[in-house]
């Protein structure tokens, strides 16, 4: 076993220390993620992370690249999305330029040939390069293949990929190889760490959940949003950190149009500190809305509430 590899199956030898090693990250994870993660790791299984917008699961792959210390390597998807922007194509140019290199030297390539049967064994006894990985330009997946050492693969946002696409995974999901028709099968040198992300704007085939951990990542409760707004804004102070948190979780019990994210929360915490707040005044809440509310009938319906909210907040550290 390598250094590397020792270094992090050690990380990896219990679910408490992922939690453990992931917080000293600013990623406060549940025992339900460091378990999905310490279970996926040790099963070299994907992770199918479904959720809300916003609740860190593409930050799940960034921390675990972290951690790990292995490179992330990551494919946005979208409807439209195929092999060649995902997996590989062909250098066009650098294989014309190799057709006219050939074609200014096919007189010494044959030379002493005669009749065309000859010209052809002739031209057969050198090597066929003009499809061979010296000419081929690897994409995400493919490069995530090929890493010696391995690495985490994010395949983002995967509910915006095409049906077609989705099928072209399980090849790689199951088996960790990819089938190049002009090369043969590609497997990987070692097992990648692969995380989808979904925001459940359609549902996964059956067969690709199959070959997936599932973990659902919801919105956090009060006690964990707390925490991660302490790991993120560790300058805030503890009673506005408490208020604010209680107004949010309010917030998302309303019937909106986008529910505000833990992202953020974090975010609005960073204003609140900007704007030097030692509690949560109304008509600083009222014009910091916007850094958590997109869309103006929420801000509108939020408003209606600001001062039963405050209030609440006020009693969460009474």
């Amino acid at each position: 076993m390598t250094d590397l590899a020792a270094m992090r199956a050690e990380k990896l030898q219990s679910i408490e220390r992922i939690q453990q090693g992931y917080a000293e990250l600013g990623y406060i994870c549940s025992r339900t993620i460091a378990t999905a993660i310490y279970v996926a790791c040790h099963l070299e299984k994907p992770i199918l992370i479904e959720g809300p917008a916003g609740v860190g699961k593409t930050e799940l792959a960034n921390t675990t690249s972290a951690y790990l210390q292995a490179p992330l390597i990551r494919l946005q998807c979208y409807e439209g999305l195929d092999e060649g922007k995902a997996l590989y194509e062909w250098r066009y140019a650098k294989q014309l330029l190799y057709t006219q290199i050939l074609k200014d030297k096919m007189e010494e390539v044959l030379e002493g040939a005669k009749g065309l049967a000859a010209s052809m064994d002739q031209l057969h006894k050198h090597s066929d390069v003009f499809f061979s990985e010296r000419f081929l330009a690897p994409r995400p997946l493919l490069q995530a293949l090929k890493e010696d050492d391995g690495c985490v693969l994010l395949i983002d946002e995967v509910d915006k990929s095409d049906h077609e696409f989705e099928a072209f995974m399980l090849e790689i999901l199951s088996e960790f190889q990819i089938s190049i028709p002009e090369l043969g099968t590609i497997k990987a040198k070692k097992r990648p760490f692969v995380f989808l992300t979904s925001n459940n704007t359609r549902d996964m085939s059956d067969a690709l959940k199959r070959r997936c951990l599932h973990l659902y990542v919801p919105f956090p409760d009060a006690k964990l949003e707390r925490e991660i707004i302490q790991a993120r804004v560790p300058e805030i102070p503890k009673e506005l950190r408490t208020m604010l948190v209680d107004f949010v979780q309010s917030v998302r019990t309303m019937d909106l149009k986008k529910q505000p994210s833990v992202s953020e929360t974090i975010d609005w915490a960073r204003v609140l500190l900007l704007l030097h707040a030692t509690e949560l005044d109304a008509d600083m809440v009222r014009e910091t809305l916007n850094v958590f509310l997109k869309f103006e009938e929420d801000i509108q319906a939020v408003d209606q509430h600001l001062y039963e909210f405050i209030r609440n907040a006020e009693k969460a550290v009474a």
